[in-house]
Protein backbone atom coordinates (compact mmCIF):
# COMPACT_ATOMS: atom_id res chain seq x y z
CA UNK A 1 0.00 0.00 0.00
CA UNK A 2 2.72 2.68 0.55
CA UNK A 3 6.25 2.61 -0.70
CA UNK A 4 8.81 4.89 0.33
CA UNK A 5 12.65 5.98 -0.61
CA UNK A 6 15.02 8.05 0.48
CA UNK A 7 18.63 9.58 0.70
CA UNK A 8 20.78 12.21 1.84
CA UNK A 9 23.66 14.08 0.41
CA UNK A 10 26.58 15.49 2.18
CA UNK A 11 24.94 18.82 2.67
CA UNK A 12 22.22 17.05 5.04
CA UNK A 13 19.38 17.41 2.58
CA UNK A 14 16.81 14.74 2.17
CA UNK A 15 14.81 13.26 -1.04
CA UNK A 16 11.45 10.93 -0.36
CA UNK A 17 9.87 9.23 -2.73
CA UNK A 18 6.48 8.86 -1.48
CA UNK A 19 3.57 6.58 -3.66
CA UNK A 20 0.71 5.16 -1.86
CA UNK A 21 -2.01 3.08 -3.50
CA UNK A 22 -4.57 5.61 -3.58
CA UNK A 23 -5.47 8.92 -5.41
CA UNK A 24 -6.62 12.17 -4.46
CA UNK A 25 -4.21 13.34 -1.87
CA UNK A 26 -1.05 11.61 0.40
CA UNK A 27 0.80 12.95 3.42
CA UNK A 28 3.99 12.21 5.40
CA UNK A 29 5.11 13.02 8.66
CA UNK A 30 7.61 12.58 11.39
CA UNK A 31 5.91 12.42 15.08
CA UNK A 32 8.42 12.71 18.38
CA UNK A 33 6.48 9.88 20.26
CA UNK A 34 4.64 8.01 17.42
CA UNK A 35 1.29 10.11 17.99
CA UNK A 36 -0.26 12.16 15.69
CA UNK A 37 -0.63 15.27 18.06
CA UNK A 38 3.02 17.22 17.12
CA UNK A 39 3.59 15.81 14.58
CA UNK A 40 5.42 17.67 11.60
CA UNK A 41 3.44 16.77 8.10
CA UNK A 42 3.90 17.44 4.63
CA UNK A 43 0.56 16.94 2.14
CA UNK A 44 0.09 17.25 -1.26
CA UNK A 45 -1.64 15.70 -4.20
CA UNK A 46 -3.94 16.59 -7.44
CA UNK A 47 -7.30 18.15 -7.89
CA UNK A 48 -9.50 16.95 -9.72
CA UNK A 49 -8.97 19.94 -12.32
CA UNK A 50 -5.34 18.78 -12.82
CA UNK A 51 -3.98 21.76 -10.32
CA UNK A 52 -1.29 20.72 -7.52
CA UNK A 53 -1.39 21.28 -4.39
CA UNK A 54 1.91 20.68 -1.71
CA UNK A 55 1.95 22.23 2.13
CA UNK A 56 4.18 22.23 4.99
CA UNK A 57 2.20 21.87 7.62
CA UNK A 58 1.80 20.36 11.71
CA UNK A 59 -0.45 18.80 13.40
CA UNK A 60 -2.11 20.48 16.30
CA UNK A 61 -4.70 17.89 17.88
CA UNK A 62 -6.35 14.61 16.73
CA UNK A 63 -8.72 17.12 14.59
CA UNK A 64 -6.71 19.93 13.94
CA UNK A 65 -3.69 19.99 10.80
CA UNK A 66 -1.96 24.05 10.39
CA UNK A 67 -0.14 25.48 7.74
CA UNK A 68 3.94 26.08 9.20
CA UNK A 69 4.13 29.50 8.32
CA UNK A 70 7.65 28.41 6.97
CA UNK A 71 7.60 26.21 4.25
CA UNK A 72 10.43 24.08 4.38
CA UNK A 73 9.58 20.69 2.15
CA UNK A 74 10.38 21.60 -1.63
CA UNK A 75 7.89 19.67 -3.87
CA UNK A 76 9.80 17.72 -7.04
CA UNK A 77 6.71 16.23 -8.77
CA UNK A 78 3.41 14.95 -7.96
CA UNK A 79 1.72 12.27 -10.13
CA UNK A 80 -1.14 9.94 -10.27
CA UNK A 81 -2.63 7.21 -12.53
CA UNK A 82 -5.69 5.27 -11.95
CA UNK A 83 -4.47 3.47 -9.03
CA UNK A 84 -1.56 5.39 -6.90
CA UNK A 85 -0.29 8.83 -6.18
CA UNK A 86 3.37 9.54 -6.38
CA UNK A 87 4.97 12.02 -4.51
CA UNK A 88 8.83 13.31 -4.68
CA UNK A 89 10.57 16.34 -1.89
CA UNK A 90 13.14 17.35 -0.31
CA UNK A 91 14.28 18.66 3.03
CA UNK A 92 17.05 19.55 5.21
CA UNK A 93 17.64 17.68 8.09
CA UNK A 94 17.34 20.09 10.53
CA UNK A 95 15.39 23.10 9.81
CA UNK A 96 14.63 26.61 11.58
CA UNK A 97 11.06 26.12 12.06
CA UNK A 98 9.67 25.03 15.57
CA UNK A 99 7.02 23.37 13.81
CA UNK A 100 9.57 20.80 11.34
CA UNK A 101 10.87 17.74 13.58
CA UNK A 102 14.47 17.36 13.30
CA UNK A 103 15.20 14.17 11.22
CA UNK A 104 18.13 13.74 13.34
CA UNK A 105 19.23 12.20 16.68
CA UNK A 106 20.36 14.47 19.91
CA UNK A 107 23.06 12.31 20.88
CA UNK A 108 23.03 12.97 25.18
CA UNK A 109 25.94 14.83 27.28
CA UNK A 110 26.99 10.93 28.27
CA UNK A 111 30.13 9.61 28.04
CA UNK A 112 28.49 6.28 26.22
CA UNK A 113 25.46 6.00 24.54
CA UNK A 114 23.89 2.95 22.90
CA UNK A 115 20.64 3.94 20.23
CA UNK A 116 18.77 1.18 19.17
CA UNK A 117 15.79 2.08 16.83
CA UNK A 118 13.80 -1.04 14.41
CA UNK A 119 13.79 -0.20 11.06
CA UNK A 120 11.62 -2.38 8.18
CA UNK A 121 14.34 -3.66 5.61
CA UNK A 122 13.08 -3.17 1.68
CA UNK A 123 10.27 -4.89 0.52
CA UNK A 124 10.49 -6.95 -2.62
CA UNK A 125 8.10 -9.15 -4.20
CA UNK A 126 10.79 -11.76 -4.89
CA UNK A 127 14.30 -13.44 -3.36
CA UNK A 128 16.90 -10.21 -3.58
CA UNK A 129 20.57 -10.08 -1.95
CA UNK A 130 22.41 -7.46 -0.02
CA UNK A 131 25.46 -7.13 -1.97
CA UNK A 132 27.04 -4.53 -0.33
CA UNK A 133 26.91 -1.98 2.74
CA UNK A 134 28.87 1.03 3.47
CA UNK A 135 29.13 3.12 6.70
CA UNK A 136 27.14 6.60 6.22
CA UNK A 137 28.50 8.86 9.18
CA UNK A 138 27.57 12.34 9.31
CA UNK A 139 31.26 14.43 8.30
CA UNK A 140 31.30 16.40 11.77
CA UNK A 141 31.18 13.26 13.72
CA UNK A 142 33.93 11.33 12.57
CA UNK A 143 35.21 10.58 16.28
CA UNK A 144 31.74 10.29 18.18
CA UNK A 145 30.70 7.27 16.49
CA UNK A 146 32.16 4.05 17.84
CA UNK A 147 30.82 1.43 15.82
CA UNK A 148 27.17 0.70 14.14
CA UNK A 149 25.51 -2.99 14.26
CA UNK A 150 22.57 -3.65 12.60
CA UNK A 151 20.85 -7.14 14.07
CA UNK A 152 18.37 -9.44 11.59
CA UNK A 153 14.83 -9.79 14.05
CA UNK A 154 13.18 -13.19 14.35
CA UNK A 155 9.30 -12.53 12.14
CA UNK A 156 7.92 -13.37 15.46
CA UNK A 157 9.50 -11.00 17.46
CA UNK A 158 7.07 -8.09 18.75
CA UNK A 159 9.53 -4.91 18.31
CA UNK A 160 9.03 -1.25 20.05
CA UNK A 161 9.02 1.78 18.44
CA UNK A 162 10.97 4.80 18.52
CA UNK A 163 14.26 4.95 19.86
CA UNK A 164 15.71 4.00 22.84
CA UNK A 165 18.62 2.86 25.01
CA UNK A 166 19.48 -0.45 23.69
CA UNK A 167 20.63 -2.00 26.70
CA UNK A 168 18.90 0.07 29.56
CA UNK A 169 15.29 -0.18 31.24
CA UNK A 170 13.43 -1.39 28.22
CA UNK A 171 14.33 -5.03 27.29
CA UNK A 172 12.63 -4.97 24.12
CA UNK A 173 15.49 -2.52 22.87
CA UNK A 174 17.93 -5.49 22.90
CA UNK A 175 15.92 -7.66 20.88
CA UNK A 176 17.92 -9.35 17.77
CA UNK A 177 20.67 -10.77 18.61
CA UNK A 178 22.04 -12.21 15.16
CA UNK A 179 24.34 -9.67 13.37
CA UNK A 180 23.35 -8.37 9.86
CA UNK A 181 25.88 -6.33 8.76
CA UNK A 182 28.69 -4.02 11.06
CA UNK A 183 30.97 -1.25 11.24
CA UNK A 184 33.41 -0.24 13.45
CA UNK A 185 36.40 3.10 13.79
CA UNK A 186 38.38 3.07 10.57
CA UNK A 187 36.51 0.44 8.90
CA UNK A 188 35.06 1.44 5.21
CA UNK A 189 32.39 -0.25 2.60
CA UNK A 190 32.21 -4.01 2.19
CA UNK A 191 31.55 -5.97 -0.70
CA UNK A 192 30.25 -9.77 -0.58
CA UNK A 193 31.99 -12.08 -2.55
CA UNK A 194 30.84 -13.39 -6.14
CA UNK A 195 29.40 -16.50 -4.99
CA UNK A 196 27.40 -15.33 -1.28
CA UNK A 197 25.17 -12.74 -0.29
CA UNK A 198 22.75 -11.31 2.34
CA UNK A 199 19.53 -12.47 1.72
CA UNK A 200 15.79 -10.58 1.86
CA UNK A 201 12.62 -10.83 0.78
CA UNK A 202 11.43 -14.68 1.09
CA UNK A 203 9.22 -15.75 4.32
CA UNK A 204 12.10 -16.91 6.23
CA UNK A 205 14.64 -13.65 5.42
CA UNK A 206 13.94 -10.83 8.03
CA UNK A 207 11.21 -8.44 7.90
CA UNK A 208 13.10 -5.63 10.19
CA UNK A 209 16.29 -4.73 11.75
CA UNK A 210 17.57 -3.78 14.93
CA UNK A 211 20.35 -0.51 14.27
CA UNK A 212 22.48 0.04 16.82
CA UNK A 213 24.69 2.99 17.22
CA UNK A 214 27.16 3.08 20.26
CA UNK A 215 28.42 6.96 20.60
CA UNK A 216 31.57 8.32 22.31
CA UNK A 217 30.72 11.42 23.72
CA UNK A 218 34.24 11.80 25.70
CA UNK A 219 33.99 15.47 26.35
CA UNK A 220 30.65 15.70 27.11
CA UNK A 221 29.89 18.33 24.45
CA UNK A 222 26.06 19.24 24.49
CA UNK A 223 24.16 19.89 21.57
CA UNK A 224 25.42 17.25 19.04
CA UNK A 225 23.02 16.11 16.57
CA UNK A 226 23.75 13.03 14.21
CA UNK A 227 22.00 11.32 11.32
CA UNK A 228 24.88 8.00 10.94
CA UNK A 229 23.69 4.75 9.70
CA UNK A 230 24.49 2.35 7.32
CA UNK A 231 23.41 2.01 3.51
CA UNK A 232 22.63 -1.01 1.78
CA UNK A 233 22.81 -2.08 -1.86
CA UNK A 234 20.47 -4.93 -2.80
CA UNK A 235 20.07 -6.73 -6.49
CA UNK A 236 17.44 -9.21 -7.68
CA UNK A 237 20.55 -10.74 -9.63
CA UNK A 238 21.34 -13.53 -7.03
CA UNK A 239 24.37 -15.58 -5.73
CA UNK A 240 24.61 -19.24 -5.07
CA UNK A 241 24.95 -18.86 -1.00
CA UNK A 242 23.39 -16.88 1.95
CA UNK A 243 25.52 -15.02 3.91
CA UNK A 244 25.30 -15.69 7.85
CA UNK A 245 27.68 -14.01 9.89
CA UNK A 246 28.19 -15.23 13.62
CA UNK A 247 29.33 -13.92 16.89
CA UNK A 248 32.31 -15.16 19.11
CA UNK A 249 34.22 -14.39 21.76
CA UNK A 250 33.54 -13.54 25.54
CA UNK A 251 29.93 -12.54 26.61
CA UNK A 252 30.28 -8.94 27.20
CA UNK A 253 29.77 -9.21 31.32
CA UNK A 254 31.79 -8.03 34.26
CA UNK A 255 32.44 -11.89 34.37
CA UNK A 256 35.59 -10.66 31.98
CA UNK A 257 37.52 -8.04 33.79
CA UNK A 258 41.40 -7.03 33.12
CA UNK A 259 43.27 -6.16 35.94
CA UNK A 260 45.52 -2.44 36.23
CA UNK A 261 48.75 -2.00 35.58
CA UNK A 262 49.68 -5.61 33.09
CA UNK A 263 51.60 -5.27 30.59
CA UNK A 264 50.12 -8.17 28.77
CA UNK A 265 46.24 -9.89 30.00
CA UNK A 266 45.58 -12.69 27.78
CA UNK A 267 41.44 -13.59 28.12
CA UNK A 268 39.56 -16.21 26.73
CA UNK A 269 36.00 -16.64 24.95
CA UNK A 270 34.80 -20.41 23.90
CA UNK A 271 32.37 -21.51 21.69
CA UNK A 272 31.42 -24.97 21.56
CA UNK A 273 29.47 -25.86 18.37
CA UNK A 274 28.24 -29.23 19.33
CA UNK A 275 24.39 -28.26 19.90
CA UNK A 276 24.37 -26.43 16.47
CA UNK A 277 22.55 -28.85 14.86
CA UNK A 278 19.79 -29.43 17.73
CA UNK A 279 19.17 -25.98 17.94
CA UNK A 280 19.15 -24.98 14.28
CA UNK A 281 16.24 -27.41 13.82
CA UNK A 282 18.12 -29.30 11.56
CA UNK A 283 21.17 -30.09 10.05
CA UNK A 284 23.63 -27.84 10.31
CA UNK A 285 25.94 -27.22 6.57
CA UNK A 286 29.29 -26.61 6.92
CA UNK A 287 30.24 -22.57 7.43
CA UNK A 288 32.51 -21.53 4.68
CA UNK A 289 34.11 -19.00 6.59
CA UNK A 290 35.34 -16.03 3.94
CA UNK A 291 36.02 -12.59 6.13
CA UNK A 292 35.95 -11.76 10.03
CA UNK A 293 35.68 -8.52 11.92
CA UNK A 294 37.80 -8.13 14.87
CA UNK A 295 36.61 -6.33 18.22
CA UNK A 296 37.94 -4.73 21.32
CA UNK A 297 37.99 -0.99 22.56
CA UNK A 298 40.60 0.95 24.13
CA UNK A 299 42.85 -1.82 25.65
CA UNK A 300 43.03 -4.03 23.52
CA UNK A 301 46.56 -4.88 21.30
CA UNK A 302 45.55 -8.14 19.67
CA UNK A 303 42.57 -10.26 18.91
CA UNK A 304 42.92 -14.12 16.97
CA UNK A 305 40.34 -17.12 16.44
CA UNK A 306 41.73 -20.20 16.80
CA UNK A 307 39.78 -23.53 15.24
CA UNK A 308 39.98 -27.16 17.06
CA UNK A 309 38.25 -30.20 15.76
CA UNK A 310 38.11 -33.48 18.11
CA UNK A 311 40.63 -31.90 20.33
CA UNK A 312 43.44 -30.58 17.57
CA UNK A 313 43.92 -27.24 16.82
CA UNK A 314 43.13 -26.87 12.53
CA UNK A 315 44.63 -23.56 12.13
CA UNK A 316 43.82 -20.03 12.88
CA UNK A 317 40.89 -18.27 11.48
CA UNK A 318 42.06 -14.75 11.60
CA UNK A 319 44.34 -12.80 13.69
CA UNK A 320 45.90 -9.23 14.39
CA UNK A 321 48.71 -9.54 16.67
CA UNK A 322 49.07 -5.24 16.32
CA UNK A 323 45.46 -4.79 17.16
CA UNK A 324 44.14 -0.68 16.18
CA UNK A 325 41.21 0.15 17.70
CA UNK A 326 41.17 3.13 15.23
CA UNK A 327 41.12 0.88 12.26
CA UNK A 328 38.53 -2.18 12.96
CA UNK A 329 37.09 -3.18 9.20
CA UNK A 330 36.30 -6.94 7.75
CA UNK A 331 38.87 -8.50 6.66
CA UNK A 332 38.85 -11.36 4.01
CA UNK A 333 40.58 -14.62 4.85
CA UNK A 334 43.11 -15.72 2.38
CA UNK A 335 41.93 -19.27 1.72
CA UNK A 336 38.25 -20.25 2.66
CA UNK A 337 37.73 -21.86 6.43
CA UNK A 338 35.48 -25.14 6.67
CA UNK A 339 34.11 -24.90 10.20
CA UNK A 340 31.78 -28.07 11.20
CA UNK A 341 29.08 -28.69 13.44
CA UNK A 342 30.72 -29.89 16.46
CA UNK A 343 34.15 -27.84 15.95
CA UNK A 344 35.31 -25.37 18.74
CA UNK A 345 36.45 -21.64 18.43
CA UNK A 346 38.58 -19.99 20.83
CA UNK A 347 38.80 -16.14 20.60
CA UNK A 348 42.20 -15.09 22.18
CA UNK A 349 42.09 -11.27 23.29
CA UNK A 350 45.54 -9.65 24.58
CA UNK A 351 45.18 -6.50 26.98
CA UNK A 352 47.48 -3.82 27.74
CA UNK A 353 46.47 -1.54 31.11
CA UNK A 354 49.43 0.39 32.03
CA UNK A 355 48.20 3.67 32.27
CA UNK A 356 45.29 2.35 34.19
CA UNK A 357 45.14 2.14 38.05
CA UNK A 358 41.85 0.44 38.30
CA UNK A 359 40.04 -2.52 36.97
CA UNK A 360 38.67 -2.61 33.60
CA UNK A 361 35.17 -4.95 33.62
CA UNK A 362 33.39 -6.08 30.21
CA UNK A 363 30.61 -4.06 29.65
CA UNK A 364 29.33 -1.59 26.93
CA UNK A 365 31.01 1.40 27.68
CA UNK A 366 34.47 2.11 25.27
CA UNK A 367 35.74 2.52 28.70
CA UNK A 368 35.03 -1.18 29.57
CA UNK A 369 36.34 -4.00 26.99
CA UNK A 370 35.33 -6.78 24.95
CA UNK A 371 36.37 -9.30 22.82
CA UNK A 372 34.69 -10.15 19.98
CA UNK A 373 34.97 -11.41 16.95
CA UNK A 374 32.54 -11.54 13.97
CA UNK A 375 32.73 -14.57 11.84
CA UNK A 376 31.15 -14.04 8.05
CA UNK A 377 30.48 -17.34 6.42
CA UNK A 378 27.97 -19.36 4.19
CA UNK A 379 25.20 -20.57 3.89
CA UNK A 380 23.30 -19.61 6.53
CA UNK A 381 21.74 -20.85 9.33
CA UNK A 382 20.18 -19.67 12.46
CA UNK A 383 22.70 -19.70 15.03
CA UNK A 384 23.37 -15.86 15.59
CA UNK A 385 26.27 -16.21 18.39
CA UNK A 386 27.86 -18.48 20.47
CA UNK A 387 30.44 -16.98 23.49
CA UNK A 388 31.87 -18.05 26.38
CA UNK A 389 32.67 -16.48 30.13
CA UNK A 390 34.86 -18.70 32.53
CA UNK A 391 33.64 -19.53 36.40
CA UNK A 392 34.19 -16.44 38.23
CA UNK A 393 34.44 -18.23 41.83
CA UNK A 394 36.66 -20.37 40.35
CA UNK A 395 39.07 -17.10 39.63
CA UNK A 396 38.02 -15.47 43.20
CA UNK A 397 39.47 -18.13 45.21
CA UNK A 398 42.89 -18.76 43.27
CA UNK A 399 43.42 -15.24 43.95
CA UNK A 400 43.04 -16.05 47.91
CA UNK A 401 39.26 -13.81 47.92
CA UNK A 402 36.17 -15.09 49.52
CA UNK A 403 33.06 -15.68 47.14
CA UNK A 404 29.95 -17.77 47.29
CA UNK A 405 28.60 -16.49 44.01
CA UNK A 406 28.94 -15.33 40.84
CA UNK A 407 28.09 -11.17 41.97
CA UNK A 408 30.43 -11.79 45.35
CA UNK A 409 33.27 -12.94 42.85
CA UNK A 410 32.79 -10.22 40.23
CA UNK A 411 33.08 -7.48 43.75
CA UNK A 412 36.07 -9.41 44.79
CA UNK A 413 38.27 -8.17 42.45
CA UNK A 414 37.81 -4.97 43.74
CA UNK A 415 39.92 -5.98 46.72
CA UNK A 416 42.67 -8.03 44.93
CA UNK A 417 46.32 -6.20 45.88
CA UNK A 418 47.36 -5.97 41.87
CA UNK A 419 50.97 -6.50 40.52
CA UNK A 420 52.88 -9.12 38.07
CA UNK A 421 52.32 -11.77 40.19
CA UNK A 422 48.55 -11.46 40.80
CA UNK A 423 47.97 -10.30 37.44
CA UNK A 424 49.52 -13.76 36.11
CA UNK A 425 47.74 -15.82 38.58
CA UNK A 426 44.14 -14.41 37.54
CA UNK A 427 45.37 -15.00 33.98
CA UNK A 428 45.49 -18.52 34.18
CA UNK A 429 42.88 -18.93 36.67
CA UNK A 430 40.27 -17.65 33.87
CA UNK A 431 41.91 -19.90 31.48
CA UNK A 432 41.84 -22.94 33.51
CA UNK A 433 38.26 -22.18 34.94
CA UNK A 434 35.11 -24.19 33.49
CA UNK A 435 33.70 -21.86 30.74
CA UNK A 436 30.14 -20.73 30.14
CA UNK A 437 28.96 -21.22 26.64
CA UNK A 438 26.01 -19.04 25.55
CA UNK A 439 24.70 -19.96 22.34
CA UNK A 440 21.95 -18.29 20.92
CA UNK A 441 19.51 -17.75 17.75
CA UNK A 442 17.85 -15.50 15.61
CA UNK A 443 14.59 -16.28 17.27
CA UNK A 444 16.05 -15.72 20.65
CA UNK A 445 16.28 -19.11 22.05
CA UNK A 446 19.38 -19.67 23.84
CA UNK A 447 20.92 -22.96 25.64
CA UNK A 448 23.98 -22.93 27.96
CA UNK A 449 27.09 -25.34 26.97
CA UNK A 450 30.40 -25.74 29.02
CA UNK A 451 34.14 -26.27 27.80
CA UNK A 452 37.61 -26.00 28.25
CA UNK A 453 40.27 -23.58 27.09
CA UNK A 454 42.92 -25.31 25.01
CA UNK A 455 46.34 -23.73 24.33
CA UNK A 456 46.57 -21.87 20.86
CA UNK A 457 49.78 -22.80 18.92
CA UNK A 458 51.02 -20.33 16.31
CA UNK A 459 52.76 -21.63 12.89
CA UNK A 460 55.88 -21.02 12.26
CA UNK A 461 56.70 -18.20 10.32
CA UNK A 462 58.65 -17.84 7.20
CA UNK A 463 62.56 -17.40 7.20
CA UNK A 464 63.44 -13.60 7.31
CA UNK A 465 66.08 -12.39 5.29
CA UNK A 466 68.81 -9.24 5.65
CA UNK A 467 70.26 -7.99 2.75
CA UNK A 468 72.03 -4.74 4.43
CA UNK A 469 75.23 -6.49 4.03
CA UNK A 470 75.55 -6.90 0.46
CA UNK A 471 74.88 -3.60 -0.48
CA UNK A 472 78.06 -1.36 -0.92
CA UNK A 473 77.91 2.59 -1.07
CA UNK A 474 77.95 3.17 -4.71
CA UNK A 475 74.98 0.53 -5.31
CA UNK A 476 73.08 2.51 -2.53
CA UNK A 477 73.80 5.84 -4.34
CA UNK A 478 72.45 3.99 -7.49
CA UNK A 479 68.92 3.26 -5.84
CA UNK A 480 68.70 6.45 -3.85
CA UNK A 481 68.66 7.62 -7.58
CA UNK A 482 66.05 5.39 -8.71
CA UNK A 483 63.11 6.56 -10.74
CA UNK A 484 60.80 3.80 -11.28
CA UNK A 485 57.59 4.35 -13.35
CA UNK A 486 55.32 1.42 -14.12
CA UNK A 487 52.67 2.74 -16.77
CA UNK A 488 49.76 0.47 -17.86
CA UNK A 489 46.92 1.14 -20.54
CA UNK A 490 43.38 2.46 -19.78
CA UNK A 491 41.81 -0.82 -18.85
CA UNK A 492 39.42 -1.17 -15.88
CA UNK A 493 40.95 -1.53 -12.57
CA UNK A 494 44.75 -0.90 -13.68
CA UNK A 495 46.80 0.95 -11.54
CA UNK A 496 49.84 3.75 -12.47
CA UNK A 497 52.47 4.28 -10.07
CA UNK A 498 55.18 6.15 -9.60
CA UNK A 499 57.30 4.97 -6.87
CA UNK A 500 60.65 7.88 -5.93
CA UNK A 501 63.36 6.68 -3.22
CA UNK A 502 65.25 9.95 -1.73
CA UNK A 503 68.07 10.12 0.47
CA UNK A 504 67.48 12.73 3.00
CA UNK A 505 70.93 13.22 3.80
CA UNK A 506 74.54 12.54 3.12
CA UNK A 507 75.54 9.12 4.11
CA UNK A 508 78.73 8.40 6.38
CA UNK A 509 80.70 6.21 4.54
CA UNK A 510 82.53 3.64 6.73
CA UNK A 511 84.68 1.60 4.47
CA UNK A 512 82.55 0.45 1.28
CA UNK A 513 79.47 0.10 4.09
CA UNK A 514 77.51 3.04 5.32
CA UNK A 515 77.08 3.58 9.69
CA UNK A 516 73.88 5.56 9.22
CA UNK A 517 71.71 5.47 6.68
CA UNK A 518 68.28 6.91 6.00
CA UNK A 519 65.65 5.91 3.37
CA UNK A 520 62.46 7.93 2.83
CA UNK A 521 60.02 6.41 0.59
CA UNK A 522 57.45 7.79 -1.56
CA UNK A 523 54.77 6.57 -3.91
CA UNK A 524 51.24 7.13 -5.43
CA UNK A 525 49.13 5.19 -7.90
CA UNK A 526 45.96 6.57 -9.82
CA UNK A 527 43.72 3.85 -10.22
CA UNK A 528 42.12 3.84 -14.39
CA UNK A 529 38.49 3.50 -13.73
Amino acid sequence: MVHLRWDHDEQELMTFELQVHTTGWVAFGFSPQGELPGSDIVIGGIFSNGSIYFSDCHVVDEATLEEDESQDYQLLSVTENETSTTMLFKRHLRTCDPGDQDITFAVPVEETKYACTFIPLPMVKQKHHIYKFEPVITPHNITLVHHILVYACGNASVLPTGIDDCYGINPDFALCSQVFVGWAVGGESYQFPDEAAVSIGTPWDPQYVRLEIHYSNFDLLPGLIDSSGVRIYYTPELRKYDVGVLQTGIFTFPVHFIPPGAESYRSYGFCNSSQFDEMNGMLVPDLHVFACLLHTHLSGRGVKAAQYRNGKQLGIICEDNKYDFRLQEIRDVKEILIIKPGDEILVECNFQTLDRSEITFGGPSTMNEMCLTFLFYYPRNNISSCMGYPDILYVAHALKQEASDAVEGIMAMEFVDWDNETVRIAEKAAKEADQVVLIKTINELQRNETGLIRDISIPERAACHNISGYLTLSRLRATANLRLTTEGVGMQGVKICKLKILMPEPLHNKGDHTEAMTLHLTSYCQKIN
